[in-house]
Formats: C-alpha cells, sequence, structure tokens
C-alpha cells in the first residue's frame, strides 16, 4: 500500500503533469487520427474489381456470360476492343482483361480465354484470380445446368468481428502506454535534474523508492484517462468491439504501464539529457514498434525472429489485451503471459530503484 508520503508526493507531480496541456493534447491525438484512418481503410467494403471484356464471339452464349459478369457485384465491367483494353490496362484503368474467342459457344469444350494482366500487380493478382476462377466455375455449371456435389457454409462459433481495426486496438493501446509512460517518466527526471528539484529532494528523508512510487502513481493516473479516452472513443465512434472482460482489460493496461514507466526511469537516470533521453529511448520503442505483434501476429514473423520477439515486454502486454479483448480469454486462461508480465515487473522496477541514485542525479 503506498504511504502517506507517496500519495502526497503523487498529488504534487499529477498537478505538475496536468500543467503541460500541449503534450496531453497531442499523445491523444495522434493514436486517435490512427485509428480513425484504419478504420476508414480498412472499412469492410470490398471495391469491384475492374476487368474488361474483348467479345470475339457472335453466339448467344457469349452475349448471356458477358452479362452474368455484369450482373455480378463482384465486377466492374467494361465490354470493349482489345487494343482499347490493352491501352486501359497499361494506363492502371483495368486490373485484368478476358477476351473470348470466336469459338467461345455452349457446345464448346475446353475453350482457352486469354486472360491479360499486368505483371506489377502480381500480389493483387494472387488475391483476385481465385475469385475470378470461382466465378467462372459457377458461370459454367450455370450453363451446362451442372449442380455442385456440396455447398460449403461457413459458421463463426466465436461470433466475433474480424476487421483489422479491432486486431489493431489492443496492440496500439499497448504501444501508446509504452510510448506514454516511457517518454513521460524518462523526461521527468532529466527535467527535475535540468531545474534543480532532485537537488532539493536530495537533502529530504525522500527515499529513492518513495519518488519513484509517486511518480509512477501521478504518471498512471495520467495514461489512464488519455488511454480511457481512447478506448471510449474507439468502442462508440469507430464501434470497437472489445468482447472480453473489462476490469482485466484495465488490469494489463496498469501492469503495462508500471513496466515502462519504470523502464522509463532507467533510462532517465542512464541519459544525462533530454536529446540522449530521446535517442535511448527510440532504441527501445521502434524495436519492439515492429517485434511485438501490435500491427500483425507475431507467428507471421520468420521463425529465426519470434523467440525474441515473445520475450519482448510489449509483447507480453499486446498479447494479454488483445486476447482479452477480441477472444474474451480471462485471466487464468492467459496465464503465461501473465508470468512474463509478473517477471517484467519485478525486473524494471528493482532496475529502476537501483540505478536511480540521488549522489548521481543531483550533480
Amino acid at each position: 500500500m503506498p504511504t502517506k508520503l507517496q500519495i502526497h508526493l503523487a498529488r504534487v507531480f499529477l498537478k505538475i503533469f496536468l500543467r503541460d496541456r500541449q503534450s496531453i493534447f497531442f499523445s491523444l491525438f495522434f493514436p486517435i487520427i490512427f485509428m480513425t484512418v484504419f478504420a476508414f481503410v480498412n472499412s469492410g467494403q470490398q471495391n469491384a474489381i475492374n476487368i474488361g471484356i474483348v467479345n470475339n464471339s457472335s453466339s448467344d452464349t457469349s452475349v448471356e456470360f458477358v452479362q452474368l459478369l455484369i450482373d455480378d457485384p463482384l465486377f466492374s465491367v467494361t465490354i470493349g476492343e482489345e487494343e482499347r483494353l490493352r491501352g486501359e490496362l497499361v494506363e492502371g484503368d483495368q486490373t485484368m482483361v478476358l477476351v473470348l474467342p470466336d469459338s467461345f459457344s455452349a457446345q464448346s469444350d475446353g475453350t482457352e480465354l486469354r486472360l491479360l494482366v499486368d505483371a506489377a500487380q502480381v500480389r493483387q493478382l494472387d488475391l483476385i484470380m481465385p475469385v475470378l476462377q470461382q466465378t467462372l466455375i459457377s458461370i459454367e455449371r450455370e450453363f451446362r445446368n451442372i449442380e455442385p456435389m456440396f455447398v460449403l457454409a461457413m459458421e463463426d462459433v466465436q461470433a466475433r468481428s474480424q476487421r483489422y481495426l479491432d486486431f489493431l486496438l489492443p496492440g496500439l493501446m499497448a504501444f501508446t502506454l509504452m510510448q506514454l509512460a516511457i517518454a513521460g517518466s524518462g523526461f521527468n527526471i532529466v527535467e527535475f535534474r535540468r531545474k534543480g528539484i532532485l537537488k532539493r529532494l536530495f537533502v529530504t528523508p525522500i527515499q529513492p523508492r518513495d519518488f519513484i512510487s509517486a511518480i509512477v502513481m501521478a504518471r498512471m493516473a495520467i495514461v489512464l484517462i488519455q488511454l480511457t479516452v481512447l478506448i471510449a472513443f474507439a468502442v462508440f465512434m469507430l464501434d470497437v468491439r472489445i468482447i472480453g472482460n473489462f476490469a482485466s482489460f484495465y488490469l494489463m493496461i496498469i501492469l503495462g504501464t508500471f513496466i515502462f514507466l519504470c523502464l522509463g526511469f532507467c533510462l532517465g537516470s542512464i541519459a544525462k539529457t533530454q536529446q540522449a533521453v530521446m535517442a535511448v529511448g527510440n532504441i527501445i520503442i521502434f524495436p519492439q514498434i515492429f517485434l511485438s505483434g501490435v500491427f500483425y501476429p507475431i507467428e507471421s514473423m520468420p521463425e529465426l525472429i519470434q523467440p525474441i520477439a515473445r520475450v519482448l515486454p510489449l509483447s507480453f502486454i499486446s498479447t494479454a489485451m488483445r486476447e482479452i479483448a477480441n477472444n474474451g480469454a480471462s485471466l487464468m486462461s492467459i496465464a503465461p503471459t501473465l508470468l512474463g508480465i509478473a517477471v517484467w515487473f519485478v525486473i524494471s522496477f528493482v532496475l529502476a530503484t537501483r540505478l536511480f541514485v540521488w549522489k548521481e542525479v543531483a550533480n
């Protein structure tokens, strides 16, 4: 339990932090803009595939075939001559061009349809080709009156949203609290040193653990308020779903904030200037942005990197928050992750208190 001295210091530090309104505003502004952009980009509405059709056949079958493609909402069909459509393909106005030969008819068997594509769009074609092939198979069945052997009906047993924004939110919250905590505590130490506050506190009975605990409590209050605003914006404005327990979700936020605040203290104790804190902080922050599963799962990384990525503090926090928010996991079901968080909890606090020495910072 915090002592009266620690609570009193926390109130003092909280008042100091709240005076920096510009920093608080921009720390909220960036994540909100970030989430809003991803919400619009991943709105779930699939754009129609632009496909040009060159019909060299005069049969009624070819006309009906083209009409079926036009009626399919997956495609935006343009009918024209091959030379013109080829030019549009080169200019990027068409994704592909399908050429129906003269021999295309209901009696034809094994007729080859030419498909003109742009090799520069190979990644996009990897996604489009299965859709096009499935559509052509469906149209062929309609012509030949062939009933499919079976129909596959997919049922989502978890009944949850699969939007990328839902996946992104827990990782973004973990990244935001890391950035706020490390930057806040690290810069605070350097700033207090520059202003001579540490020299004054050095001659008082305050112990390093009291000083660190007070700043941690004050900073944690700020971070919790900021993340609550971001979560409310995501849930009510962007329709992001958090299906897990909010109490467990906030527990992960509190534990993560404590860990990164202590790590920020370590940086502030090692670095002597604000420029040094920024440089050392980037070394800690940026690798974790790309290796901790914030924007994509750790499982998608190269196998050589995965063991390193899994033991990073941000990996434990973002994984726990994502399991709770997206899968509704209980604390018992993520026990291994909680163990990793507990280990970093102890490591960060021990490092913060050991590296913070009054005599060194008071010089």
